[in-house]
């Protein structure tokens, strides 16, 4: 069973509600879009299973149901897709999948990531290497809530993300997409140059080889292959982090390249190429800027690290935006 409980909302922050659940205060976020806005003073019903799990980037309470003012939703009366279907949260969405029988779209390039944290790097890459109009398509793996990202909202307000697409079981985007090769077909008819796909926050991770997040961005490179898309993996790198797995090329972007049914560039930033084993397929070195990603005001920090602590993460996905901005940029050359 859900472990839900009865709470109040004590007061009301930007992507932050704290509650008082059996009069213990606890934060707990509310995706408006599905349960409507919270004011302080309101009765709720929250989800408290992760928060009391300990979870880290999902330590949090979510609303369920707002009892004050959360049951006068009217729904849809035109749209029949429904996304967490079959679930208490099911709800009506427009998508944005081509029509059939209007033939194959032009293909744009793909950058698979295999966690949130390197969509901002990867896309302020890209701008710099000249790229315009970078959409970004979050698949599950991760938060599923399109609205739950702050990077993206940056993003998208400093003009580095043209679009955002919520695919499969993520939802709440700009746009909606009942499949990723759906989402991937279309980026060309939404206008986007190139694409940026993989989970949203706080990654899935289990520990095993295969039982994470991160192989989202296995899905993500067939995707693109089917459809005759360039295709590249972001590396997920580390000098920092504690978990021996994800020292030097992380056990989750070693998985990925070992399963890819096809090839895949793998963009690896200049300075770093020793924490690469040798004979790892697709790899190309590309030269970064760390520090002018440094001096952009875009997030630093990965699981209390900042950039500086661990360099080699954030350089991966530089690497692999500057060559993606290289993609689109090489046809207009």
């Amino acid at each position: 069973m859900l472990k839900l409980r009865r709470a109040t909302v004590v007061s009301v922050e930007p992507l932050e509600v704290r509650l008082e659940v059996s009069d213990q205060p606890r934060p707990a976020w509310a995706d408006e879009s599905m349960v409507g806005p919270c004011e302080a003073g309101d009765e709720v019903i929250v989800n408290v299973e992760a928060l009391d799990l300990g979870l880290g980037s999902g330590g949090f309470d979510v609303i369920h149901v707002n009892l004050t003012r959360g049951l006068s939703g009217e729904g849809s009366a035109t749209e029949h897709v429904m996304k967490l279907n079959y679930t208490s949260l099911q709800h009506p969405v427009g998508t944005i999948e081509r029509e059939e029988g209007t033939g194959r779209a032009p293909v744009v390039p793909v950058l698979a990531i295999g966690l949130h944290g390197h969509l901002a790097p990867a896309a302020w890459a890209a701008a710099e290497a000249g790229a315009e109009a970078i959409g970004y398509i979050q698949t599950g793996g991760g938060a599923l809530p399109g609205s739950l990202s702050r990077d993206v909202s940056e993003l998208l307000d400093r003009g580095l993300l043209a679009g955002h697409v919520t695919a499969g079981p993520a939802y709440g985007g700009g746009g909606e997409a009942i499949s990723l090769v759906g989402a991937i077909d279309a980026a060309s008819s939404l206008g986007w140059g190139g694409v940026i796909a993989g989970p949203g926050p706080g990654i899935l991770g289990s520990g095993t080889a295969f039982g994470h997040g991160g192989m989202a961005a296995l899905d993500v490179i067939h995707a693109s292959l089917a459809l005759g898309a360039p295709v590249l993996l972001s590396p997920r790198l580390s000098a920092g982090d504690p978990r021996p797995r994800h020292r030097g090329l992380s056990h989750h972007s070693r998985s990925v390249l070992d399963l890819a049914l096809g090839p895949v560039e793998f963009p690896v930033p200049a300075g770093f190429l020793d924490l690469i084993p040798e004979g790892t397929p697709g790899a190309k070195s590309v030269e970064v800027n760390l520090e002018g990603y440094g001096e952009s005001g875009l997030p630093q920090k990965t699981m209390g690290r900042d950039l500086e602590e661990d360099r080699p993460f954030f350089a991966g996905p530089l690497a692999a935006g500057t060559r993606l901005g290289q993609l689109i940029a090489e046809p207009a050359t």
